[in-house]
């Protein structure tokens, strides 16, 4: 799905995939707008650095980089163009965000600040940042706080011009193709470091189009963190460059070293850290003395004094590559003719009238896809084939799943009556039943009288091995496809999407099903007052 998302974004750090805030920009300075809100300092530079910032005013992450740009702020603001906007949605004259109509008002109020305050409009918003779980109750004692010209905002806030500014700065969020909250814009270029002062500092002082500004004597060097990339020129989507840049900016002393695995130095380190899927990063124990360690802790794997990251890796460089004409297993059979690429998507055939979805079963966004096929199952009837796998991975003797212990479980189960239950998509009653609760341990309730599904049959499968293979086949399944992402679609065997709504649904699959009966009913599209879209990774 290339739907646009509005989102507040928690990171992601498999993907380092940081998302965004909203901008202002082209204000008049009739009006005193955001940009004027550091006029008062200094400005010791002949251009500015741009940096524009989208966010929600009740979106914790992006109150977290408002909280860390504001000291950048009051040491260079006068050197910097300085754009802050709100990301939601217009409909008719409806404004919508993704927080509610709490977070409208809180975005509002902060607009009529940042027009009738522009000096400190900033100190404002830090006031409201502190307890951000309250906005917008607390404007009234941090306009007080902060002596801001209370009557005028109020009168703002309250009024026609509080509405036309915010609907104002939604449209040029959306111009900006900011959806997610903190989108960051430095010097005209997405931004995708680190989100503390110093990180902000130093992205800022690159971004001087000329001179930079003098703060930028003061600030010390980046850490050295030497950085090893263990990839293969085979694998296409392992994107060495990528990484290498987004390393760099997370870690601006990074010292990056690229080897491929077939190298003699490679495959050393391969072997010697039992490595798997690529590509893998291996940090020096620097990396401990950088600021940004602290969002990377959880998922590094300590080995000696080294680090090793290998949220990234996708590409097994012992199997066979399935579409480079070449026996890469040394067994005779290339491509889709080796069992390796049983489930490569190179190698699955078209076949008409299918649909697939690949979700975690407690991922949220994969219960509004499971929850929007009981419409789309009724309006095909029985016109389509419609499968439901899931997406885990095999540690140790177990199984490993983005929410933990539970989820495994409960994709056991529904994979379990997805088996036993196949006909006119029986199964999908339990699904539907659970996911009205789908963290209740108490999965029994959905079966029995209630679904028409046994609670035994279901036992007996689970407590056995049939379950654990069920979930086992499952995951060969979605890591041939290479998939991460809840809730991810395929049509036709073929055919990738994202959606979680009956008509995005029902559009991808009749894209590529001319002719197929109920194609031409039209069924609920997205909710104006909730996210488009969305994914669990």
């Amino acid at each position: 799905m290339k739907q646009v998302r509005r989102q507040c974004f928690v990171l992601t750090l498999a993907f380092l995939s940081f998302v965004s805030l909203l901008s202002i920009s082209g204000c008049k300075k009739a009006q005193d707008t955001p940009e004027e809100a550091v006029k008062s300092l200094e400005q010791t530079v002949s251009e500015k650095a741009k940096v524009e910032f989208y966010v929600m005013s009740k979106c914790p992450f992006g109150v977290t980089v408002e909280d860390a740009i504001f000291p950048v702020l009051k040491n260079m603001g006068g050197d910097i163009d300085f754009t802050l906007d709100f990301i939601g949605s217009v409909n008719g004259d409806k404004l919508n965000s993704l927080h509610r109509e709490p977070e409208v008002q809180g975005d509002k109020v902060q607009m009529c600040a940042s027009k009738y305050a522009s000096q400190n409009y900033m100190d404002f918003i830090a006031c409201m940042n502190k307890n951000w779980r309250q906005i917008p109750d607390n404007w009234e004692t941090c306009a007080k706080e902060t002596n801001m010209p209370f009557d005028r905002i109020k009168a703002c806030y309250e009024g026609q011009e509080g509405h036309d500014l915010l609907k104002a700065s939604f449209e040029r969020s959306k111009a900006r193709r900011a959806t997610g909250s903190p989108t960051i814009y430095i010097g005209g270029d997405l931004y995708r470091g680190g989100r503390s002062e110093k990180a902000f500092a130093r992205a800022i002082c690159e971004a001087f189009p000329k001179e930079k500004a003098k703060y930028c004597e003061s600030i010390p060097p980046p850490v050295k963190v030497p950085i090893t990339i263990i990839s293969d020129e085979r694998c296409k989507d392992c994107r060495t460059d990528m990484i290498s840049k987004q390393m760099k900016n997370f870690f601006p002393g990074a010292e990056i070293n690229v080897l491929d695995f077939n190298s003699e130095e490679g495959k050393k380190l391969y072997e010697q850290h039992k490595l798997t899927k690529l590509p893998i990063l291996i940090f020096g124990s620097e990396i401990k003395q950088e600021e940004s360690y602290a969002r990377f802790e959880r998922v590094l794997e300590p080995v000696g004094d080294q680090y090793i990251f290998s949220r990234y890796g996708r590409f097994d460089p012992t199997k066979e590559v399935c579409d480079n004409q070449k026996d890469d297993t040394g067994n005779n059979l290339i491509d889709c003719k080796d069992p390796d690429c049983t489930y490569s998507l190179n190698c699955r055939k078209e076949a008409k009238n299918k649909l697939e979805v690949f979700v975690m079963s407690q991922c949220p966004y994969g219960v509004r896809a499971l929850d929007a096929m009981k419409e789309v199952l009724d309006n095909f009837k029985n016109n389509i084939d419609f499968e439901v796998h899931f997406i885990a991975s095999e540690q140790g003797d177990g199984f490993q799943a983005l929410h933990g212990q539970p989820e495994v479980d409960e994709n056991i189960r529904e994979l379990c009556a997805a088996k036993h239950y196949p006909k006119n998509n029986k199964y999908m009653d339990y699904i539907w039943c659970r996911n009205k609760n789908i963290r209740d341990s108490n999965w029994q309730t959905c079966t029995g009288g209630k679904t028409g599904i046994d609670t035994k049959v279901i036992e007996k499968c689970f407590n056995g091995e049939e379950g654990k293979k069920l979930l086992r086949d499952d995951i060969k399944i979605a890591e041939g496809l290479d998939v991460s992402a809840s809730p991810t679609w395929f049509a036709n065997n073929r055919h990738r999407f994202s959606g979680i709504d009956p008509e995005t649904i029902k559009n991808n699959l009749c894209k590529h099903n001319k002719g197929l009966q109920g194609c031409e009913n039209k069924l609920s599209g997205p909710d104006h007052k909730a996210p488009a879209g969305g994914a669990c990774k």
